[in-house]
């Protein structure tokens, strides 16, 4: 069921049974698995089926500390959710990500990778994924082209990735929201306050507001919150009309260690003989698995390094050293903090996706080359001065826009150098070539990096999971520490971000919420 939420008369009062915040991959995968359950899901969406730049400005905030892209457009407030413009990139977390490292402070999840794994595999349903395998040996059986450089495996690892249509939420799944008579969508509704009771127990009611100047109230059981990591913190810090700090916040952990991943262009892979390293390649739209190179948890371990990978593009020229896979043009952040806006990014996926269904080109073949470039993802070390917090000015809702201050160490860039100093090595006795750093990597004491360095478009860590209510927001439930029935969904729960793109987890992670949802009203029917 669809109900547009301008349509109401002011103050309607609306009931269900679980209420989810936000439209997007997390709250709408929740959704899906509660169609034909006999309990009343209330979904509530900010913006309609389309873009719209009003309802996008709502995403404006205020960026301090390292450059970052302009928050509006960052994400996409509409139906699906940012799945509008995803690329599809798609790997599960690595074990290690989910251990506690000595040398990565706040590290450590409260569960470990197997808890995850059946629901990874849940996951690639709805992200319309292959196989759930992630070995190479599974795909060389396909392809025999398929296969790693010849790297020693417990130095340089291959990473694989999987790629999804890619899918979009917003279309795929638009119609069996619709026709769900249990699940009902309201549009152009805005959660503005999160309501707790006298007490700060329990969440009562969430207010909607909309631009047509109406409020709403919804009251449920249970309450899920899954607007984005920089979203998710900023309602719990707005939400202060009983607890003055926000929800969550006794512990002034709401909004703390914002993660992204670091992405740039850093090293040339120079050869003796041409290669065309097809199981390496990249082409949107045709590519469905790919290998990038990581590093061993041994050797992570050895060295005391985050977890990153390197992907493999073929070298076009100097000019274009940081418009490698995952970080071109239209992606680029300069060291003035600006890119372009969401509409033209959204456009610019919409054209290409529309040329290859109506065209349907043929794929292109492997180019050999002697000349590579290496596109590196970086983890980043959880920093609690990573942060979202309040801006004083509001938008026109009279909502706090959120501010972003976004800070990394060192330990960044000498993962990255570690990194290129195995594959260097690697390459040299393998016989295979030669590696070549660019020339800002070149002194070891230096901390920063160039310019050029981006983040991933992934918001992760401001509602972090921790067992202990001091050092986490949510516990290994998803449930926010103190209050019995509110819950967090999507990447802002990550303790660490791991080097993988958060989708295929944080899909994994909504699932699992699901079912522990589903066991808590199952419980409480009985009673």
């Amino acid at each position: 069921m669809h109900t547009d939420a301008r349509q109401l008369e002011n103050n309607t009062r609306i009931a269900g049974d679980v209420c989810i915040i936000g439209a997007g991959a997390a709250g709408i995968s929740i959704a899906l698995e509660w169609i034909n359950s006999p309990l009343k899901v209330i979904l509530l969406e900010s913006g309609g089926f389309d873009y719209e730049g009003e309802i996008q400005d709502l995403y404006r905030g205020k960026r301090t500390g390292l450059p970052y892209y302009p928050l509006e457009s960052s994400r996409l407030r509409y139906f699906g959710g940012s799945t509008g413009h995803w690329a599809g990139f798609c790997s599960p977390l690595d074990p290690i990500d989910f251990k506690s490292r000595d040398w990565v402070p706040h590290s450590g999840w409260p569960f470990g990778a197997e808890t995850l794994a059946p629901y990874y595999k849940r996951a690639h349903h709805l992200l319309e994924l292959s196989e759930f395998e992630y070995d190479w040996r599974y795909w060389n059986k396909k392809d025999p082209d398929f296969e790693p450089l010849p790297f020693d495996e417990d130095v340089i690892i291959p990473k694989l990735w999987q790629f999804s249509a890619p899918t979009r939420f917003g279309k795929r799944y638009r119609k069996n929201i619709l026709e769900a008579s249990n699940v009902e969508l309201f549009t152009y509704a805005t959660v503005t306050s999160v309501n707790a009771d006298q007490y700060g127990k329990q969440v009562t009611s969430v207010t909607v507001k909309n631009m047509t100047g109406k409020t709403l109230r919804v009251d449920a059981r249970y309450f899920v919150i899954a607007t984005g990591g920089i979203q998710n913190a900023a309602l719990l810090l707005a939400s202060n009309n009983v607890m003055p700090h926000g929800i969550g916040n006794d512990h002034d952990q709401v909004g703390r260690y914002f993660m992204e991943h670091l992405e740039i262009t850093a090293a040339d892979l120079l050869l003796d003989r041409p290669h065309y390293f097809s199981a390496y390649m990249l082409d949107f739209f045709f590519t469905k698995v790919r290998i990038e190179m990581a590093v061993h948890e041994k050797q992570q371990v050895l060295h005391k390094i985050l977890n990153a990978t390197a992907a493999i593009s073929v070298k076009e020229s100097d000019q274009h050293d940081n418009a490698a896979p995952g970080n071109r043009k239209e992606d680029e952040i300069t060291s003035t903090g600006k890119s372009n806006q969401s509409d033209k990014h959204l456009r610019g996926w919409e054209t290409a996706e529309k040329y290859y269904h109506e065209q349907k080109p043929e794929k292109p073949k492997p180019r050999q080359s002697t000349a590579f470039e290496l596109f590196c993802r970086i983890e980043q070390a959880p920093d609690p001065d990573s942060r979202v917090t309040l801006d004083i000015e509001k938008d026109p809702l009279g909502f706090p826009r959120a501010a972003l201050h976004w800070k990394f160490g060192s330990l960044e860039r000498y993962t990255l150098r570690k990194l290129l100093e195995l594959i260097g090595q690697q390459a040299g006795l393998s016989g295979l070539g030669r590696l070549k750093m660019k020339d800002w990597l070149a002194d070891e004491g230096d901390a920063a990096f160039p310019s050029t360095v981006a983040g991933g478009w992934h918001h992760m860590g401001t509602t972090r999971m921790h067992d202990d209510k001091k050092q986490g927001v949510v516990d290994a439930d998803c449930k926010v520490h103190g209050i019995g029935n509110l819950y967090v969904a999507g990447s802002s729960c990550f303790a660490t971000a791991g080097a993988a793109n958060p989708t295929l987890t944080l899909v994994a992670m909504a699932l699992r919420l699901s079912d522990y949802l589903k066991q808590k009203l199952g419980r409480c029917e009985q009673t």
